[in-house]
């Protein structure tokens, strides 16, 4: 849900006056009570899709760009906004990156680091692909950074792409063997396009009629190879598992031009069994053969109400993306917390504080309880259903529920895989619990908005272990 039939004139004609943004200070009100410790969240004001994330190995750097309103902490006109961290926990903010111009506001996209300087612009160039959003429509541009993606240049040849449906954006670009591929949103369908020099493409194929979930746009598509096998996140709007905004993926094959999906057309599959994970893109270049991704925590359903102050928004912790065979031998994706993200576990704590980490075993013969709670005797319940092998967890009594109808809910995950004993992880920050289980074979993300600090954690059925933060 990007609101393309927006132009924000007035902010944007501002924005274009003073030279794009870059020279307005940021605040970082610190004292918010549901300000994230261990999350990323924007310095002020808006945020929404993370955009254009790489990995500068020389530096050691993670490189995040996001959709950012500077001018409120609603959507507006979008910007690139920017974060740069070592360690996926502490991030320091940079000037806005991207500002709308003539062609439009700035859109979702992606970064690819040109180390071969196909596109003409320097060998090692970080290029952008992104989408400008316009009354008359949506098309691609670029832009290219020489100093490491700390400033961009627009290309003067803009618009790379130009589209013919009303919803054409989000594009993620990747090496695909001798060319460039770009995986792209159209309407409810996904297009495929190759260049030699990024700035000239060729339509390969498409995807998407009769498959998955179509109750709403599609937005943010990704093509990720996992050893033989290949993954279409797509993300979705509404239409969700619980309502509103989600991930879905497709897991097939690639051979160069087309995606060939192995699921039945009528297969639902998805990334996060939460209300608030959308919007999940993968950095560039991770280290190692890595897949580490991030997800824009929220949904659509209420992302301009939630009870924050000078911010809106926040990313969830680093998750590494792999495939693995359910116990049906079907093959899903699993996200497991990212060493990165476990490096922040502290030591052992008798007691639960508003930001730790909670692990759980459980033999998977009984029903286990476990609820986080605080004074006032607001809690979230989350129930491992031994009968129908299942988790869940309930908000519905979190805290402050009164901002949307559609807040309150109970979401639940099915346990792909038995085990002898079954592992659960808990990250909970201020406003957020985030659940993964078993080797990450499930994930569930939800926002909370307690009106004091959880400090009461009691398990029924199964064994805890709760973890300081140590940041």
């Amino acid at each position: 849900m990007k609101h393309s039939l927006l132009l924000w004139p007035l902010a944007i004609s501002c924005c274009l006056m003073a030279g794009g943004c870059s020279r307005m200070p940021a605040r970082h009100v610190t004292d918010e009570p549901f300000r994230s410790v261990y999350h990323h969240s924007p310095a002020s004001n808006w945020m929404n899709d993370p955009n254009g994330m790489f990995y500068d190995a020389n530096a050691g750097v993670w490189h995040l760009y996001y959709q950012h309103n500077p001018f409120g902490t609603t959507w507006g006109p979008m910007h690139w906004g920017h974060a740069t961290s070592t360690d996926l926990l502490h991030w320091e903010e940079h000037p806005i990156v991207l500002a709308p111009d003539s062609l439009g506001t700035i859109f979702s996209g992606s970064c690819v680091i040109d180390e071969d300087n196909t596109a003409g612009f320097g060998e090692g160039a970080v290029i952008a692909i992104y989408t400008q959003s316009e009354v008359c429509g949506q098309h691609q541009s670029i832009a290219y950074s020489t100093d490491g993606g700390a400033t961009f240049t627009k290309y003067a040849g803009n618009p790379v792409l130009m589209g013919d449906v009303p919803d054409f954006r989000d594009p993620k670009v990747m090496r695909d063997g001798d060319h460039w591929l770009m995986t792209l949103a159209c309407g409810q369908e996904i297009r495929f396009y190759a260049s030699d020099d990024l700035r000239q493409w060729t339509f390969l194929s498409a995807f998407g009629e009769g498959y998955g979930a179509h109750g709403g746009v599609w937005e943010c598509p990704e093509l990720i190879p996992f050893d033989g096998q290949w993954v279409l996140l797509v993300s979705i709007n509404p239409g969700g598992l619980f309502g509103g905004s989600a991930t879905q993926y497709f897991v097939g094959q690639w051979d160069g031009k087309t995606f060939t999906c192995m699921d039945e057309p009528t297969e639902l599959k998805w990334l996060d069994y939460g209300k608030d994970n959308y919007s999940t893109f993968t950095f560039f270049g991770s280290p190692e053969g890595r897949v580490v991704s991030l997800g824009w925590m929220s949904n659509w359903q209420y992302a301009n109400q939630l009870p924050t102050m000078a911010f809106r928004s926040q990313n969830t912790i680093a998750r590494d993306l792999s495939l693995y065979k359910d116990d049906a031998g079907e093959y899903r994706l699993a996200s497991v917390p990212s060493a990165e993200s476990m490096a922040c576990r502290g030591d052992k704590q008798t007691r639960l504080s508003d930001i730790a980490i909670v692990e759980i075993e459980w033999n998977g013969k009984q029903d286990a309880l476990i609820t986080v709670s605080n004074d006032k005797g607001e809690k979230v319940l989350m129930t491992l259903d031994a009968h129908h092998q299942t988790f869940s967890m309930d908000r519905t009594a979190s805290g402050d529920c009164s901002f949307s109808h559609e807040f309150a809910a109970n979401t639940t995950a099915p346990l792909f895989v038995a085990h002898d004993r079954h592992h659960v992880t808990l990250f909970i920050d201020h406003c957020s619990i985030e659940a993964f289980g078993t080797n990450g074979e499930w994930a569930m993300t939800n926002l909370v908005f307690p009106s004091e600090p959880y400090n009461r954690l009691t398990v029924e059925g199964g064994e805890a272990t709760i973890y300081s933060i140590n940041y």
